[in-house]
This record gives C-alpha cells, sequence and structure tokens, in this order.
C-alpha cells in the first residue's frame, strides 16, 4: 500500500493553515509587533486577538504558543517569532496534545466552575514546556462571574503563565479584562493578498482554475481566509480537473455577473417584460432568486461608491469589462436614482426573505423596480409644469391650472406619475381631478373652528383638550396650521393633529409648529377674566408666601367680595316679623 493511500485527506483549511508568523497573510502590523516584544523580551502576560471569522485568531494563538516553548532543533533555543517546527514542542503544539498548551471553547465552557480549574491550575509549574499557556477560543462567551474569578489571575499570573484569548465580538468582553489584555485586530484579509494566497494553494494541489472563479470565490468569502480555502476546496472537487467561473457560480448559487448587469440595464431603461424574461432564464439556469437581488443591490451600492470615489473601481475582484460597465454607469446615473434603487432594494430582500414563493417576491421586485426606473425627479416635474401650455378650455378662455401646494390624497408614486402625466398630454389629466376634488373637501373648513368642532364631532377628547390648552395658532388657511405650543404641549401634537385630519378628511393637511407669533390658547380666550383673577392673586402677598411654601400648590378657586357678599346674602335666613299680642303681658 502506498503512502498516499494510506494517509487520509485532510481539508485545505486544515492543510494549509499557517505554522508560522511568516505564513500569515494580510496582518503585518501584528507580527512585526509581536516580533519587536519577543526582539525585546517585553512578552504580555496576556494577549487577546479580535477580528472577523476565519482570519487567524486561533492559529496565531498557537503560533504564540510555538514561539514562546520553542527550543530550536538543537534543543538550545529561546522564545522567537520564527518557531523551528521541528522541537518536541513545536510538534506536540502543532498537533494539539501539548500537556502545558491548554485550549478551551469558552462557548462550551462558560461557567465560573471552568475558570477555577483554570485559577487552581496555574500554581503549578509547567511539566516541559517554559511556559504554561492557556488559550481560550470566543472569550466573549464566558459569564460575568467567571470573568470575575479571572480578573485577579489575569493580572497577576505566575511567571511561567501566559493567557492568549481569541473573539469575533470584543465589545462583549468587559473593559476590566481588556486593560489586562495587549489587543490585537486581526483585519480582513484584502482582496489582492487573497487571491495571491488562494492561487498558491491552487498551484500547490495540482488544481487549475480560472482568475475570474477564483475571483468569485474570494469576494463571496469577504475577507476570512478559512471561507475562502474551504469555497476553493469545494471547487476543486466541483471542477474535476479545470474549475471555470460558471462552475464556481453554479456551485455559489450565483448569477452571472455580467447578465447581472444585464438585467439591471433592463430595470433602468423601464422594460419590465425583458426583465422579467432575464430573470427567468438566470432562475432556470439555477441562479437563486435573493442572490439576483443581493447582487443587483451589491452592484449599486459598487456603483454609487465609484460615482464619488472613482478608484473604487480598482477592484481585483471585478473583471475589467464589469470595471467599465461600472464607471459608465456611474457617469450616466444620477445619484438618486441609485439611492431610491438601493432602497427599493433593500425592501425587496426583506420581502423575498419571507415570501413562501422567492421567485413571485423577485419578479414583483423587478416590476416595481421598472415601473419607478423613469420617474422624473421633483425638479423636472417642476420644470415640466411650468413649461407646459395650458390645457384648452371647451367653453372658451384658458383654464387655470391646480394650485401647487393642493394637498393630494394617495401615495407619493401614484402622485409623481399623474403629475409627469398631465404634461404629456391629455386635459389636465387625474392631477386637476384629484386637486379639484381635495379643494372641494378642504373648503368645508373655512377656519380654525371648524377644525375644532370636526375633532369635537369625532369625539377625539385627548385631541380636543390639547389642541384647546396648549395650541396658540399663528396662522391657518384650509389644509394649513401653523402653531406655537405652550411649555407643558405634548411633543407630537403636530404629528397627532395632522394624522387626524388627514384621517377624517381623506387630505393632507400640514401642520407646522414655530417658535414664536402664536395668539392666546381657545382656553385662556375662553376663561380669560378667571386666569385675570388668578394673575391678580398671585399678586397678594399671603397667596405668595403659601406658594413659596408649597411650591406645587394651584389656586383651584377664587372668590370676590362682590360674590362672597352675594353668596351671604342668598345663604341668609329670612327675618320673621313677630305678632304683638297686648294680652301676653297680662
Amino acid at each position: 500500500m502506498t503512502d498516499t493511500a494510506s494517509t487520509p485527506y485532510q481539508v485545505l483549511a486544515r492543510k494549509y493553515r499557517p505554522e508560522t508568523f511568516a505564513d500569515l497573510v494580510g496582518q503585518d502590523a501584528m507580527v512585526r509587533t509581536l516580533k519587536n516584544a519577543f526582539a525585546a523580551d517585553r512578552i504580555a502576560q496576556a494577549f487577546i486577538m479580535t477580528g472577523i471569522r476565519g482570519t487567524g485568531k486561533t492559529t496565531t494563538a498557537r503560533i504564540i504558543a510555538k514561539g514562546m516553548n520553542c527550543i530550536g532543533p538543537d534543543g538550545t533555543g529561546g522564545p522567537t517569532t520564527d518557531p523551528c517546527g521541528k522541537c518536541e514542542h513545536c510538534v506536540a503544539i502543532m498537533e494539539g496534545r501539548h500537556v502545558d498548551v491548554m485550549e478551551m471553547d469558552a462557548a462550551s465552557r462558560t461557567g465560573v466552575n471552568d475558570i477555577r480549574e483554570i485559577i487552581d491550575s496555574v500554581r503549578y509549574r509547567a511539566a516541559s514546556a517554559r511556559y504554561k499557556i492557556y488559550i481560550i477560543d470566543e472569550v466573549h462567551m464566558l459569564s460575568t462571574n467567571a470573568f470575575n474569578a479571572l480578573l485577579k489571575t489575569l493580572e497577576e499570573p505566575p511567571a511561567h503563565v501566559k493567557f492568549i484569548f481569541a473573539t469575533t465580538e470584543i465589545r462583549k468582553v468587559p473593559v476590566t479584562v481588556l486593560s489586562r489584555c495587549q489587543r490585537f485586530d486581526l483585519r480582513r484579509i484584502e482582496p489582492e493578498d487573497m487571491i495571491a494566497l488562494m492561487r498558491r494553494i491552487a498551484d500547490a494541489e495540482g488544481a487549475r482554475i480560472a482568475e475570474d472563479a477564483l475571483a468569485l470565490i474570494v469576494r463571496a468569502a469577504e475577507g476570512s481566509a478559512r471561507d475562502a480555502t474551504s469555497l476553493l476546496d469545494q471547487a476543486i472537487s466541483h471542477g474535476a480537473g479545470e474549475t471555470s467561473a460558471e462552475q464556481v457560480r453554479a456551485m455559489l448559487g450565483l448569477a452571472d455577473r455580467g447578465r447581472v448587469l444585464d438585467l439591471m440595464d433592463m430595470i433602468l431603461r423601464g422594460d419590465a417584460g425583458a426583465a422579467l424574461t432575464e430573470l427567468g432564464a438566470q432562475y432556470a439556469e439555477g441562479a437563486d432568486p435573493m442572490a439576483v437581488l443581493r447582487d443587483l443591490a451589491e452592484i449599486t451600492h459598487w456603483v454609487s461608491v465609484v460615482k464619488i470615489t472613482p478608484d473604487a473601481a480598482e477592484d481585483p475582484t471585478v473583471s475589467p469589462d464589469e470595471r467599465a460597465r461600472g464607471r459608465q454607469m456611474a457617469d450616466d446615473l444620477p445619484m438618486r436614482v441609485l439611492s431610491r434603487m438601493w432602497q427599493m432594494l433593500l425592501k425587496a430582500l426583506e420581502e423575498v426573505a419571507a415570501a413562501p414563493n422567492a421567485m413571485m417576491a423577485a419578479e414583483m421586485a423587478v416590476i416595481r423596480l421598472t415601473h419607478v426606473a423613469d420617474l422624473p425627479s421633483p425638479e423636472e416635474l417642476i420644470k415640466r409644469l411650468q413649461d407646459a401650455p395650458p390645457p384648452p378650455n371647451p367653453g372658451g378662455g384658458a383654464k387655470p391650472a391646480p394650485a401647487a401646494s393642493a394637498p393630494l390624497a394617495g401615495s407619493g408614486a401614484q402622485m409623481a406619475y399623474a403629475t409627469a402625466s398631465a404634461p404629456r398630454g391629455g386635459n389636465g389629466g387625474p392631477v386637476a381631478a384629484l386637486a379639484q376634488e381635495a379643494q372641494a373637501v378642504l373648503a368645508r373648513y373655512p377656519s380654525f373652528d371648524h377644525v375644532v368642532e370636526l375633532i369635537r364631532t369625532n369625539r377625539d377628547g385627548k385631541l380636543l383638550a390639547d389642541v384647546e390648552m396648549d395650541l396658540r395658532l399663528v396662522s391657518y388657511q384650509p389644509g394649513r396650521i401653523e402653531f406655537q405650543p405652550t411649555e407643558r404641549a405634548p411633543s407630537d401634537l403636530a404629528q397627532r393633529l395632522g394624522s387626524a385630519l388627514q384621517r377624517w378628511t381623506g387630505n393632507r393637511w400640514a401642520v407646522t409648529v414655530v417658535a414664536r407669533g402664536g395668539g392666546k390658547t381657545i382656553d385662556e380666550i375662553r376663561n380669560a377674566e378667571r386666569y385675570a383673577l388668578e394673575e391678580q392673586a398671585r399678586e397678594h402677598p399671603l397667596v405668595q408666601a403659601v406658594l413659596a411654601q408649597f411650591p406645587k400648590a394651584r389656586i383651584t378657586h377664587i372668590e370676590t367680595p362682590e360674590q362672597k357678599a352675594a353668596k351671604v346674602v342668598s345663604e341668609a335666613l329670612p327675618e320673621v316679623e313677630e305678632e304683638w299680642d297686648p294680652f301676653e303681658d297680662g
């Protein structure tokens, strides 16, 4: 039996795991700091590695452990950032069986009892190595009590003990722990470095894989070397000889990037039929509808960034043809169109994820996108309305256009489309009809008193009380209310008033809050005499003395001398005249 047949297969992510700092990709700043610390014999008592998945946190921890305990091939070496990989300690640590290097997964051992085992064991010296090293992965999963139990030992560990932590959630680690550790942030690996790494691994495996296929793998990995290596492993098996971009795309469930750009062109032209046909063709060839929409959103974001910073087009994971098309889109498309498409795609992704049929939801999203693609901007709408000739009036003369400020019922998209349609032709279109209907409805409320009566009729007691007590009217016209709130007015009074009036009248009301210019409230006008008496009462020295002692006291009732006198008279018993009896005295 040959050695190849007897050796079990090892996945590429483990087979090509870095063994030294020189093997780490894209982490130059961390490597340089560690090399300087080792060279100056300033090795920290505790390290914490943070970063996204697959950037090498646990691998770096093992390399540090090997460097601390390496004795060199001849057994006389000291701590180094270039472990030999041949001495007994390097080999044992690499194989995960060193008695003095203990790895613990905090995701499964989160309690204080697990940490107590570490605390009890740190007092004993290392069995064979230079340092006893504790590697705790996903350290943020430890409980609060476990962190507290570890603090004292972490601050003053014995000289022969080192701690190395790894986490993807650095914000969940208590500051008291972070302050006792030397922190290293492992960066996402840049696309150029990742492509070079994948090419080296593919060449070492004797696998033939196209450059654009590697670019797809690197883009899907999102900066994680482990994810990229695992995807490369899968792609090599999928290709069975030579792996192409089409095979990787099918493996990942992605759509052809060029065809996604074609789909985006169709959407932006407003060609719903062609866009649905293209979406159906991509779906028939195995593309996931969610992936197609996600690619559309990614391209929209990329084009928007290229429009602001043209250098962003120089992305190694994007083919030259895609770069050229992206630059052209960035030049041709206004930012408002890109922003609108981005927002609609985000909404569409939520709908597709929740829909029972993803393809149907994706088709509806594409239909919406194509129908709003050619909507004019507000500036263009105003210009068209200004430039359009007035519609002919069958009765003779020119018919005045509806007021631009008249509120209209319906959604913003419907209104924009209707407004855009009117200048294109027709006899006034739906806009004039809607405007006339809105004006007719609002004409029923010629004064603010009519609005108050509307609130009273609909029995919204809370709103009626707030309007009467806390609204100082500045100006009013049907459909528009401008007021100054009192100091005690609810912060949502304008919003509640506008929503209620729109609900009751079927038309939008512009309710605006200003800082000054308001008159008296309805309550102040209605009870002017009582408020004047209260103000006069507050000026009385005795009342002022009471209010000074009891600041929360309120004046609830006032009686004037005249009112008191009248009350006394009304409550007095009537006098009874006695008759004189001449015979009473005998």
